[in-house]
Parts: structure tokens; C-alpha cells; sequence
């Protein structure tokens, strides 16, 4: 099985580095106005591909960072995805023009899921990622939220993976709600478990990542990739321990 490939990822409100907790926009932490440098950094300790998230696109599309993105993609020599409220197609066919590699789609997939399954004919499924959030319950129900965590689908992960798949879903980023942003740890048993049963999908593992030891407990989880945000904020570690930490097992 392959090693899952570090994605350094930065969510962005009016050109700022942030991070919202539990995706709440009044419990905002500033990293700073220097997107880029992050970026060219995270690059040259050998990132394969950057995550980012427009949060300011997220609120109010009219709003997208779309001059910034291109800045942030055109600094840069490794593909980016990009997400945040995507709503329409214009939101996707701009953010490629923009030079995005792939598009990050959450909350539309599942209240419109015909319009998005209709963007995997248009734009093929390697260049679409799945961003499903979920709240796993005493049952251990995976139930996806929506709108910024607010609402909360009758829908399960498995629910929506089942109903991509025909459509050749091949990236889902999931992300275990009750981890994000803590430094915690992550969801081990949960990327698992689905990386068994949907072995077609390239699963990218979100939430929770604090030290290098989270790191590690991933190396054999079935992920394809393991996004890292706060933590390189903060300075837990860097993106090529970070890398170095799988090289030698």
C-alpha cells in the first residue's frame, strides 16, 4: 500500500491565513496576511499538492478571492485544490480557469446532488473532490453536516459515497467534525474502515492532526492523503517532518 501524501491546506478570510473553530466565523484565529510565502514554503519542504479553503467565498460567493487564488496558484509549482461554498457551475468553471487542479465540493453535493453529478460528466471526476463532514453518533452513524456544520443531513457517508461512485467519484475528503481543530488526534479506525469497503476512492483524511505521532497512525489507515492545517500553523511540526516520519518504516 502506498505511503498518503501530506497536504499542507490554509483557509483564507479577506487575503488572511485563519482558522475557525468548529467552523465557527466568531471564533477566528489570524495566522497572518502571507498566504503565498506559506504556500512557496510549504512547497519546498516537499508538499506534493495544497488544500485551500476561501472561507470569505464560503459566506458570499460574490465575495470569492478569486484575484488572490490565482495569485496564490501561479506562486506555486504543485497542483492546488480549492474549496468553499461552492454553489453553481460558474463557481467551479471559474476556479479552474483560475489554475485550481481539482474543486472541492461539500454542502452542494448533497442538496443538489444531480447538478454535481452532472459536473463529474462535464469536468470528468479526477478533477472533483467530495468534502463530506460528519457527526458519527452513538450508533455509530456517520450522518454528514452541511452549511458550515450548522444542519445536519439524514444522509451517511456511506449514503453518498454509494451514490457517486457510478458517476467515477474518485476523491473524498472526510472529516470527522468532532476532531477538527482540536490537535487531538484523528479518526484512525473511521478512514479505515471506509478505505476497506471503497478502495476505488482516494480518501483524504481531515481533522485532529496535532503531532507527528497522528501522523504516523495514519501511515496504514488505507488514506491517500492527510491534510494538515493548524498544526504547521502552530508550529507542531513541519511539513517535512511531517513527510520524513513515513520514509524510514
Amino acid at each position: 500500500m502506498p505511503k498518503p501524501i501530506i497536504i499542507p491546506a490554509l483557509d483564507l478570510i479577506d487575503g488572511n491565513v485563519v482558522r475557525l473553530h468548529q467552523g465557527d466565523y466568531n471564533q477566528q484565529r489570524d495566522y497572518g496576511n502571507d498566504p503565498l510565502l506559506r504556500l512557496q514554503d510549504y512547497q519546498a519542504q516537499g508538499a506534493e499538492i495544497l488544500h485551500l479553503v476561501d472561507l470569505t467565498g464560503a459566506k458570499d460567493p460574490q465575495k470569492r478571492q478569486i484575484a488572490l487564488i490565482k495569485t496564490l496558484i501561479n506562486g506555486v509549482k504543485i497542483p492546488v485544490q480549492i474549496g468553499g461554498g461552492i454553489r453553481y457551475e460558474s463557481d467551479v468553471a471559474a476556479l479552474f480557469s483560475a489554475g485550481a487542479a481539482r474543486v472541492v465540493i461539500g454542502s452542494t453535493a448533497i442538496k443538489s446532488p444531480d447538478m454535481v453529478k452532472s459536473w463529474f460528466t462535464t469536468y470528468g471526476a479526477e478533477r472533483l473532490v467530495l468534502a463530506l463532514d460528519v457527526r458519527i453518533n452513538d450508533a455509530g452513524q456517520k450522518h454528514i453536516a452541511i452549511h458550515g456544520w450548522q444542519e445536519e443531513s439524514q444522509q451517511t457517508l456511506e449514503d453518498v459515497i454509494e451514490d457517486f461512485l457510478p458517476y467515477g467519484l474518485k476523491h473524498v475528503l472526510c472529516t470527522d467534525i468532532a476532531k477538527d481543530g482540536t490537535l487531538c488526534g484523528t479518526n484512525v479506525a473511521l478512514y479505515q474502515q471506509i478505505s476497506q469497503k471503497y478502495p476505488q476512492v482516494a480518501l483524504q483524511a481531515s481533522g485532529g492532526i496535532g503531532q507527528l505521532d497522528d501522523v504516523k497512525a495514519l501511515e496504514h489507515s488505507g488514506v491517500n492523503g492527510v491534510i494538515v492545517g493548524r498544526a504547521l500553523l502552530e508550529g507542531k511540526f513541519t511539513v517535512r517532518e511531517a513527510i520524513k516520519c513515513w520514509q524510514n518504516a
